[in-house]
């Protein structure tokens, strides 16, 4: 037997095992991720791993190196060719070492850089920004092009200096995320130090910061892909080690059967951590749909917190309503809000019955406090309506994978129970009176 190629195939085939291992249950908890969280709009991202898709905005639009476009993120390289004789040392077939000369060529990067600067991902209810520094960006293709020393744009957006042995050819491609263009941003949100707001950024703590223009679907397709690809690949390299070492055995050697036995470590191991990521991923979801239920206690707690300032503007208006004050009343008086599923008052919005007030008193439009109150009204109540859509979305998620097979198996052994969702009939609380006095 020859062990010269037998063990090195063993050397070989067990760490590809693990390597392959490892990448098929990477992808597999990226795309379970990207799976279980719900597209927020801008206005509705909150604290935590969110997902979001709009057109890039930027301040001071970038302008790229290459192709010149307006775009809010680029990178460029240029690189050179290289070609040269180099003696490789080899062993025949007889196991004696000897020398050939090998003709060989290549490309070496001699320039690249680009341009990351926070930008916004848009959409038709605001704006987020986007700190793009240590993400996984997938760009388009903007530039891509060979010349040749004849060529203006060798020298011109190429370096003066070159490689050893060089061709004369040069290829430059560029990458960037157009202005405006679709983007699909999966990262942490966080508040903002300057203003209160979110933004998104880098956090060692999460699995995955993607900035894509392929959009979500094609996202999830290339993880699947990677995930059942890898899954495949992992049965591969035990086998083929023991049919190498099987061909340097004698005709009447060993049989070849043990190659697919050796297939079922491999398969045991993906299926242990299969279990395992799919245990965790719904253990994650279930404490998201528990976070998505304190963002609604955030912002009724934001409401109980402004709306009595906003009461005090009401009641210095000379021509009020007194719907408007029972309304605004219930308001500051709700904090907390009533378990879904459980009996007891819910949240109800004052903005309409302000609007119809400023409809009625047309007077009141021209004044700035109203004009004020009406928007933080309408902006409250929009964001206790996006943090219990969220709620209700990422519950939805949960609920589902409680059925589905094989999740629910899992789910069974952990005895994870489906959520109730926010349904709108429970929208009734008993208002609590608060006496303004007259101006």
């Amino acid at each position: 037997m020859d062990t010269d190629i037998v063990w090195p195939a063993w050397l070989i085939a067990a760490p590809l095992t693990l390597l392959m291992l490892w990448l098929t249950l990477r992808a597999g908890r990226r795309l379970r991720l990207l799976m279980d969280t719900p597209t927020s709009k801008a206005r509705g991202v909150f604290v935590g791993q969110v997902e979001l898709a709009g057109n890039a905005r930027i301040e001071t639009p970038l302008h790229s190196h290459l192709a010149g476009c307006g775009c809010v993120w680029f990178r460029f390289k240029v690189e050179e060719q290289w070609a040269r004789w180099e003696t490789e040392s080899y062993t025949d077939s007889k196991g004696e070492s000897k020398t050939r000369q090998v003709h060989k060529t290549g490309w070496t990067t001699v320039e690249q850089g680009g341009a990351t600067p926070a930008f916004y991902v848009e959409d038709e209810t605001g704006a987020v920004r986007v700190l793009p520094e240590g993400a996984e960006v997938e760009p388009e293709p903007v530039f891509a092009q060979t010349v040749d020393r004849s060529n203006a744009l060798y020298y011109g957006k190429g370096p003066a200096h070159g490689v050893c042995d060089s061709t004369g050819h040069r290829r430059f491609t560029e990458e960037a995320i157009p202005l405006g263009s679709e983007v699909f941003v999966a990262g942490r949100a966080r508040e903002r130090e300057d203003v209160v707001a979110p933004e998104i950024a880098s956090d060692p703590a999460e699995n995955l910061f993607l900035i894509s223009c392929r959009g979500e679907e094609r996202v999830q397709r290339g993880y699947r892909r990677q995930f059942w690809g890898f899954g495949v690949a992992l049965l591969l390299p035990l086998p083929i080690a023991w049919l190498i070492q099987r061909a340097q055995l004698p005709e009447d050697g060993a049989p070849w059967w043990p190659a697919l036995a050796l297939a079922l470590p491999p398969a045991m191991a993906w299926l242990c951590g299969w279990l395992w990521m799919t245990f965790n991923s719904l253990v994650h979801l279930r404490n998201r749909v528990a976070q998505a239920w304190s963002l609604v206690e955030v912002q009724l707690k934001r409401r109980a917190d402004l709306i009595p300032s906003l009461v005090a503007v009401v009641g210095g208006l000379r021509d009020h309503e007194r719907t408007v004050q029972t309304e605004l009343a219930a308001l500051r008086a709700q904090a907390m809000a009533t378990p879904v599923g459980c009996e007891g008052p819910d949240f109800a919005g004052a903005a309409a019955a302000v609007c119809a007030v400023g409809e009625r008193y047309p007077e009141l439009k021209s004044n700035a406090a109203f004009l004020r109150l009406q928007n933080e009204l309408t902006d409250t109540e929009t964001r206790v309506a996006l943090a219990r859509d969220y709620h209700n979305t990422i519950a939805t998620h949960l609920n589902t994978r409680l059925e589905i097979v094989p999740d629910r198996w899992v789910a069974a052994l952990a005895g994870m129970k489906p959520r109730a969702l926010w349904a709108a009939e429970s929208f009734e609380r008993a208002a609590v009176p608060v006496h303004l006095s007259p101006p």
